[in-house]
């Protein structure tokens, strides 16, 4: 046997929602690529949707310092390989950030969470997000009055992949005000503030692909098919993991 992971949600959803949540899970089961984590089965069970989940035994990248740019890039490549996959499906993440970024015994690093944070976001309260969450949005996406109203979720991805690559690098948040601050500035941060950027020491194609992520104007952002053509990454190995990496496991 192999074991697996459980997502739960709770909450005491109306029939309609539960029947949405269902036929979205039913979609996700056929998501099928080697960088995102499978999702096996659904059940219903006493109020609660339990999703069978690929278990991921090395767990999240989160709080990981990744400086060596080789090994950065390859793992930059297996995100966008499966953001881009969830992409061409028409599927958006909306929540990537390193706590949704899982690796294996085999170094594999994989999306988690694709469809659970869609799902959550479709059919709860947004204000009721978590703060963690929207440390990783998009300016457009915090202030609806950005960009004329309209939201791009392809483009909003790319933003968070660009600022959870860049706190990899950086070992830290990359805005002034921490990744725990108030809701207020971290908006005022994230909205009014220029983009952050990688630092001068930083290699000019790594200094690159951080500016085709986090471009204030969501049209200039380039895609995660793009992306996977950047230099930065096209200079990278397959399956380069960091040594830090393998101490996760």
């Amino acid at each position: 046997s192999r074991p697996y992971a459980l997502k739960v949600i709770y909450g005491n959803h109306e029939e309609s929602v539960r029947r949405q949540i269902r036929r979205e899970i039913e979609i996700l089961r056929d998501v099928d690529h080697p960088n995102v984590v499978k999702c096996h089965e659904m059940y219903d069970h006493n109020g609660e949707i339990q999703v069978l989940l690929e278990f991921m035994d090395g767990g999240s990248l989160e709080g990981i310092l990744i400086s060596h740019e080789a090994n950065l890039s390859d793992l930059a490549r297996q995100v966008l390989s499966g953001l881009n996959y969830l992409h061409r499906r028409h599927i958006v993440h909306r929540d990537i950030k390193p706590s949704n970024l899982l690796i294996n015994s085999k170094k594999v690093v994989k999306i988690a969470d694709f469809g659970v944070s869609r799902i959550l976001d479709q059919t709860m309260d947004p204000c009721n997000s978590s703060v963690g969450t929207i440390a990783y949005m998009s300016p457009e996406r915090i202030n609806t009055d950005l960009n004329h109203g309209l939201y791009d979720g392809y483009a909003g991805d790319i933003w968070s992949l660009g600022v959870s690559i860049l706190e990899f690098y950086l070992g830290r948040f990359p805005f002034a005000v921490g990744r725990q601050g108030d809701w207020a500035s971290l908006m005022c941060a994230i909205c009014m503030s220029q983009p952050p950027e990688a630092p001068p020491t930083a290699s000019n194609e790594f200094r690159h692909f951080i500016s085709c992520c986090l471009q204030r104007d969501p049209a200039r952002r380039w895609s995660a098919a793009q992306l996977l053509q950047h230099p930065f990454i096209l200079r990278g190995q397959p399956h380069q993991v960091a040594q830090n990496l393998h101490q996760l496991l």
